[in-house]
């Protein structure tokens, strides 16, 4: 009977720790303890994606810098790309995943070309379609091929790595 107190002492002293974890920051990267990125769907075993691992995508850090003023003239400029990155569902493998949106926000209705990237050595364990992202060389990555992106569109795409890649606009050609 001695060992069954002590059992029990344990037990909700785990109960209480996990609760405390749970509920005052235990989230680890904005994720919950014990969270599942896979849900069974009510129509049978088919595993699909959750929603709670879901988180609104973030604009890239060199991005939040107040715009310039543009000068008279000037049809267009770097700070009209605007780039927002967030992660997504892992792959099955459990490599984390990014979405990468970049938008013409141009003002002056212009459409921009020769839109090059700050990426470090950028590089992903999922295939990315080259005509719409590739690294150049260290530091330079092509979007859409080098080809205009019209005024309001957005591109994106996803990739896979052990951590997200800071993305920011490096030059831009107005067209």
């Amino acid at each position: 009977m001695e060992g069954r107190p002590v059992t029990i002492v344990v037990l909700l002293a785990m109960i209480v720790l996990l609760t405390v974890t749970v509920i005052r920051g235990g989230a680890i990267r904005g994720h919950w303890p014990f969270q599942s990125s896979l849900v069974a769907s009510k129509g049978g075993d088919r595993p699909r994606n959750s929603a709670l691992h879901r988180k609104l995508l973030r604009r890239a850090s060199a991005m939040e810098e107040p715009l310039p003023n543009r000068m008279w003239g000037e049809r267009c400029s770097r700070a009209d790309i605007v780039i927002n990155q967030g992660p997504t569902s892992p792959l099955p493998s459990g490599i984390p995943t990014y979405t990468v949106e970049i938008v013409n926000a141009c003002v002056t209705g212009c459409d921009i070309s020769r839109i090059h990237l700050n990426c470090g050595w950028f590089s992903s364990a999922r295939l990315i379609n080259p005509r719409v992202f590739k690294r150049l060389r260290y530091n330079d990555c092509l979007v859409n091929d080098g080809k205009p992106l019209s005024n309001g569109d957005t591109l994106s795409f996803q990739y896979a790595n052990t951590y997200s890649y800071p993305l920011s606009v490096s030059s831009v050609v107005c067209s």
